[in-house]
């Protein structure tokens, strides 16, 4: 007799377990995905031709909130949490949820989620959204290239359209992000990498994905997404924490993993944060971690023109998922405002239209900025008219890639960046060592 499974997801991570440990497995039946956390996700198919023989006609992707009549309707024996980046007692509530429906609830199995790779694999993960996972995976690239490795970046999955189209996805260009109808959160990851020279694959399919990255690759950089564990078994583990957070990374699914089992721990953002909590990181790194290497580093704004923000009535526009989901009340907008003698931080709610005022009221905890939500055509439209409703003087553009590439902003703007900076030479010493063969 095989087990009914219902996978909970968010069009990523969930699709991974499937493809590892059910994809074929005629001992289970998986009747359907669960999906939250990002609009428009649900009410799809998981397509047949990934699904496999077991699935002719797919596998049905349906919201959360209907996971109870699901249990019960289908008599689901087991419930997998199988998505990313939110705390205990939000698993523990779930938990509840599929039980309490009838179904033995279980978090996925990292390990056997972690796929073997032929070529040394650096994985950078995070303990939250938005603690610099992004400029520290360009950050090693740079280091691998630098020793004369051809480096690719295989990036976590953000498959929001057509699963079958985008099972295996390589980006070498911005054409190549045209060309797969990237939403912004796509591009706001991709893009750094490109503009670098490093090839980026992305899709469903992570196992069909190694195999055409490690054709091209002397050595692959797993960009991690939210605070999801790494799909490939890393020769190097580096886990990114966040002092402006500090906590968090002993109470945040699945970050705790990664803070555990992390070979290097990197604090950043040490410029920006308080001694007194890069100390309080540190001490939860010696008492669950003693055997890492920590590194810190600093996150530095790149702005172009400080003085034309001094008095100024500014929007800063952060990045969506950092700001969102991932909890953090500022970004790099709002300190380059702070910083440089804004005169007032405008709160855009009260101008906020169709999906993005939707986001606000998903996420009221959101401080006075406007994250840059583009999942969808809709949404970067509504994004848009936002930002030119919005009384201000001056729009800070904070997210990591021009926005000005997709949006119309007519009003003064300017982009602010930020970069790496870490101390000492333990991260690129690290990086080498797990090039050679002893690690």
């Amino acid at each position: 007799m095989s087990r009914n499974v219902v996978i909970m997801g968010a069009a990523g991570r969930d699709f991974h377990v499937f493809n590892c440990c059910y994809r074929d497995n005629a001992g289970f039946r998986v009747i359907a995905f669960t999906a939250t956390q990002i609009p428009h996700i649900e009410d799809r198919r998981y397509p047949p031709q990934l699904a496999g023989s077991l699935y002719p006609d797919g596998i049905p992707i349906v919201p959360e909130e209907d996971l109870e009549q699901l249990v019960r309707d289908n008599r689901v024996d087991d419930v997998i949490f199988a998505y990313s980046d939110v705390s205990r007692s939000y698993v523990d509530e779930r938990r509840r949820r599929a039980e309490a429906a009838g179904a033995r609830f279980a978090p996925f199995d990292i390990d056997a989620t972690m796929l073997a790779s032929r070529k040394p694999v650096v994985a950078v993960t995070a303990i939250r959204t938005g603690c610099g996972k992004s400029q520290t995976s360009r950050r090693v690239a740079a280091i691998l290239r630098d020793a004369g490795r051809k480096v690719v970046a295989i990036r976590h999955p953000m498959p929001y359209g057509d699963l079958a189209k985008q099972a295996v996805q390589r980006f070498a260009s911005v054409e190549d992000l045209d060309r797969h109808e990237c939403t912004i959160e796509e591009r706001e990851e991709y893009e750094p990498h490109i503009s670098t020279g490093v090839i980026v694959y992305a899709g469903v399919d992570y196992a069909a994905i190694l195999a055409e990255a490690e054709k091209e690759a002397d050595v692959i950089v797993w960009d991690g997404g939210n605070n999801d564990t790494p799909f490939y078994k890393p020769d190097l583990w580096i886990t990114v924490t966040d002092p402006h957070r500090v906590g968090d990374e002993l109470d945040y699914f699945p970050g705790t993993a990664n803070f555990e089992r992390a070979d290097l721990i990197l604090i950043n953002k040490i410029d920006s944060a308080t001694d007194d909590q890069v100390r309080a990181v540190e001490a939860n790194v010696a008492r669950v971690n003693p055997g890492a290497i920590v590194v810190k580093a600093r996150s530095p704004l790149d702005v172009p023109d400080p003085a034309a923000i001094r008095g100024k009535r500014v929007l800063a526009v952060e990045d969506g998922p950092t700001t969102t989901h991932g909890g953090m009340p500022f970004g790099a907008g709002v300190l380059a405002a702070r910083q440089n003698g804004a005169a007032e931080l405008v709160d855009p709610r009260r101008w906020a239209v169709g999906e993005i005022r939707d986001t606000f009221d998903r996420y009221p905890e959101t401080g006075p900025l406007l994250p840059a939500m583009g999942y969808g055509e809709q949404q970067v439209a509504d994004l848009e008219a936002t930002i030119n409703t919005v009384d201000c003087d001056l729009v800070l553009i904070a997210t990591p890639i021009d926005l000005t590439h997709l949006v119309k902003i007519d009003k003064p703007h300017m982009r602010i960046g930020y970069r790496l900076e870490e101390e000492g030479d333990a991260l690129a010493a690290a990086v080498t060592r797990a090039l050679s063969p002893s690690g």
